[in-house]
């Protein structure tokens, strides 16, 4: 076994297990400071795209899997990330984006998918056909497991295929799981969350280990390398779930036979240090963030608005934050079916949610125009130190002590990396 990958599988066989932070994201700013966070701790940076970002057809980004790799390198050489230490993956690949056509068109564009991003060199892909399809008939609990992970066994044969022609025959990691999270995040406020059972867990492995057998991969078996489940970890607009680690004890038990797997948990965005460390230590050894990286971002850039409204007359404002508000206004697709209440409550869910359906929206080209005009704006001054104490002021102290540029895209970077100095001290098994 080779690679940061299955390293850190084997750090879970000892007492010492260490854990890696999946960054899930496409915004070139969150990519650039995931990789000056592994520049820093000396680490390997994992990187995926979701099926909703990228795809073979572009996904909401416009990014093709060849695309967005361009996009994580062209950022790790500017910044001098050295390309052995990046892992590239691929989250919730299946059927999701066409779930409103019939299952067998669904599933051919879920094997195209998969098979573009092997092609492009993403070593880490997560397997989902948990969502059914038009013509699928369904129980109380959805799809049939049995069905579920048939589907996942046909990308997997895809997947396989195109890594022999690609010449990354055992190269690829794979992570199955039933019991996720929807892509894109949940579209009401959750009432509470129940683990995972160990039952469901280990018949998800039985379904899915029987239907690479049926379809041919058996041998493929030790390179599945994760398994989601539900640890109890979620968020919704206003309310983060913590991880409660007695709640899972007879979870943890369901990998005691498969020595080549951790779990992975998603949605662990907004958790503590604490209960990150916590959930690294009970076997999760991928822990995905993605909204709260956009959400930190967001703090920073409508602060910087802030600062520039104070130092700038109205009419050569960059007027960010309201320029956001009226392209979600204007095109509401991505949010309003996720944000229920009243117009004021929608109005402040838009901006300030814990979901981060803004984070859709960065691509529009009139917000992208805003954001540099925001950036051109500072560039051109010396941001006083009051106003960075005021609006910034983590950033304010990292200035004033030398350790941070005073530029107003180091300080976004920056304010992003104070979510990833979380992950990357409770990743990091302690001394």
């Amino acid at each position: 076994m080779t690679g940061p990958l299955d390293a850190l599988v084997l750090t879970h066989a000892g007492d010492r297990p260490a854990g890696v932070t999946s960054v899930c994201s496409a915004h070139p700013l969150v990519l650039e400071a995931a990789l000056r966070q592994g520049l820093a701790d000396g680490s390997a940076v994992l990187i995926e795209a979701t099926s909703n970002q990228v795809d073979q057809f572009g996904g909401y980004t416009g990014l093709r899997p060849a695309d967005f790799r361009r996009l994580v390198e062209e950022i790790a050489d500017r910044v001098g990330f050295p390309a052995g230490d990046l892992v590239l993956g691929g989250d919730h690949l299946g059927p999701h984006r066409w779930r409103h056509e019939d299952a067998a068109t669904a599933m051919s564009h879920a094997e195209d998918l998969v098979r573009a991003y092997v092609a492009a060199g993403y070593t880490k892909l997560h397997l989902d056909c948990s969502y059914p399809c038009a013509d699928d008939v369904t129980g109380p609990e959805g799809l049939e497991g049995e069905v579920m992970a048939a589907r996942a066994a046909r990308m997997l044969a895809a997947a396989e295929e195109e890594a022999a022609r690609a010449g990354l025959t055992g190269a690829l990691r794979y992570v199955i799981g039933t019991e996720v999270p929807v892509p894109g995040g949940a579209d009401h406020e959750i009432a509470g969350l129940v683990p995972t059972s160990a039952e469901s867990a280990r018949a998800t492995l039985q379904h899915h280990r029987e239907a690479f057998a049926a379809a041919g991969h058996a041998d493929v078996w030790p390179q599945v390398m994760a398994l989601v489940v539900q640890p109890g970890v979620e968020f919704d607009h206003v309310r983060v779930f913590d991880y409660d680690s007695d709640a899972t004890r007879s979870l943890r038990r369901a990998l005691d036979d498969e020595p080549t797997m951790v779990f992975e948990a998603h949605s662990t965005d907004y958790q503590s240090e604490t209960a990150l460390a916590a959930l690294v230590t009970d076997g999760w050894g991928v822990l995905k963030v993605g909204p709260g990286l956009t959400f930190a971002m967001r703090e920073a850039l409508f602060a910087l608005a802030a600062i520039e409204a104070e130092l700038l007359r109205e009419g050569d404002r960059s007027r960010l934050p309201e320029v956001v508000e009226a392209r979600m206004l204007a095109h509401p697709e991505q949010w309003e079916g996720y944000y229920a209440g009243t117009p004021e409550e929608q109005a402040l869910a838009r901006r300030y949610s814990y979901s981060d359906r803004m984070r859709y929206y960065w691509p529009d080209p009139e917000i992208e125009a805003a954001v540099r005009t925001l950036m051109e704006n500072l560039s051109d001054r010396d941001l006083p130190d009051p106003l960075l104490s005021a609006f910034l002021p983590v950033q304010y102290d990292r200035v004033r002590r030398g350790e941070l540029a005073r530029a107003p895209g180091e300080l976004v970077i920056d304010r992003v990396r104070d979510v990833l100095r979380t992950y990357a001290a409770a990743v990091t098994p302690p001394q």
